[in-house]
């Protein structure tokens, strides 16, 4: 007991000294990497720790390396020894089990079903920050279920991040038409999301390339393997692929319940974007995320997720297509209803044939469509919204 007392009357006056030296009396993050099993070499990722280290952060640097940065007055690097990468990840688990770390950057991670990661990425077209969520890891074995849960995780890490008001936009994938429901239930139900508007003339808070380039939403939501795809792209776009050069990194893993923080990286990652996966991870611990995320979590079940996602999961529309619908008399069909997801557009037009009203299918600029008559166009939206179809 005595030793403990002495122990932290001796870190308060540390962090008083380290205060009045710098200018912060914040506690520092003590963040780890696992340096090895890069494709840039070992040297790579210690040059990272270096440079974060300037920042007021401690790294616990797990390798062989040894730093001649120990006992800097912003930040520490501090070699861990080990003699390979089984080794590394053995000793940083230990770490953050025995909490002498607040977080870890490394290369891969066996994430459960649930969690997933946020990225965070410099786009090309603007400058502009952008959070990808999500990059690595699985939400949910089902799809839209996962790319409904990533918005809310990359709300959690945006808000961590001192964002208070994230702009949250979908990327146009299969399922971002029914996510966009989804979500909109959410809100209407009071969870509160703030939506992007495309940056092209139609607007909507489905985004496209072209978003992506300009980095119009803080918040871009899609499933995991195009959110993959998507930050090795903003990462290295000016090295042609084999040197991720800038941005944060494919991030931490994020899940309800989830109080472990992982930041992810890959082996093609170089020192300035490893340094930013550490600076990323700081501003997380300073930020306070697993109680961000608890609360999120908690907004979002009260405006009832479980029951949104239970209901998506027992609507079955192909029941719809199974019927043997018969076409209504063909009319001159003008009018078009954009938003409802590829793969249920056929099932949509024929759920507008069984009311009487005679639609086709079709693909817009802007992705599927439903083309009606203009003097129907009121009661076809009607009908979709009714079967789920198109949102509100």
């Amino acid at each position: 007991m005595a030793d403990n007392i002495q122990k932290m009357i001796a870190d308060t006056f540390l962090q008083m000294a380290e205060g009045l030296e710098t200018g912060s009396f914040s506690k520092r993050p003590k963040i780890a990497l696992t340096g090895m099993g890069s494709e840039h070499g070992e040297a790579n990722a210690m040059e990272a720790a270096i440079a974060a280290a300037k920042d007021g952060i401690d790294v616990y640097y797990i390798g062989t390396l040894e730093s001649e940065e120990n006992g800097n007055s912003s930040g520490n690097v501090i070699t861990v020894k080990v003699e390979d990468e089984e080794a590394a990840h053995k000793k940083m688990e230990e770490l953050l089990k025995e909490k002498k770390v607040d977080g870890a950057v490394t290369m891969h991670y066996p994430f459960p079903i649930g969690v997933s990661t946020v990225g965070r990425a410099v786009t090309p077209g603007r400058g502009r920050e952008m959070y990808v969520a999500t990059t690595t890891g699985t939400s949910s074995a089902d799809r839209i279920e996962g790319m409904i849960k990533n918005a809310i995780y990359g709300i959690i890490a945006a808000k961590a991040c001192g964002n208070a008001e994230p702009t949250v936009g979908i990327l146009n994938v299969d399922g971002a038409r029914q996510t966009e429901i989804a979500l909109k239930q959410l809100k209407d139900n009071g969870y509160h999301i703030n939506f992007a508007e495309s940056a092209r003339a139609d607007g909507g808070c489905v985004m496209r390339g072209n978003d992506v380039l300009q980095g119009t939403p803080d918040i871009m939501v899609c499933d995991s393997l195009s959110g993959n795809i998507l930050i090795k792209m903003l990462s290295s776009f000016t090295t042609g692929g084999s040197y991720e050069a800038s941005g944060y990194g494919y991030g931490p893993g994020i899940g309800e319940g989830y109080d472990q923080l992982v930041m992810i990286i890959s082996r093609a990652s170089g020192a300035p974007l490893i340094a930013g996966a550490i600076r990323y991870a700081a501003q997380l611990v300073k930020g306070r995320i697993f109680e961000v995320a608890a609360a999120e979590f908690a907004a979002a079940n009260k405006a009832g997720l479980a029951d949104i996602l239970a209901a998506r999961k027992a609507s079955d529309k192909s029941a719809v297509a199974q019927e043997v619908v018969t076409a209504p008399a063909k009319e001159v069909v003008t009018a078009q209803i954009a938003g409802i997801e590829i793969m249920d557009l056929e099932d949509g037009v024929q759920a507008l044939w069984k009311i009487g009203v005679y639609a086709e299918s079709g693909m817009g600029c802007t992705g599927p469509i439903i083309l009606v008559a203009d003097a129907n166009l009121a009661k076809a939206k009607e009908e979709l919204k009714k079967g789920g179809y198109i949102a509100d």
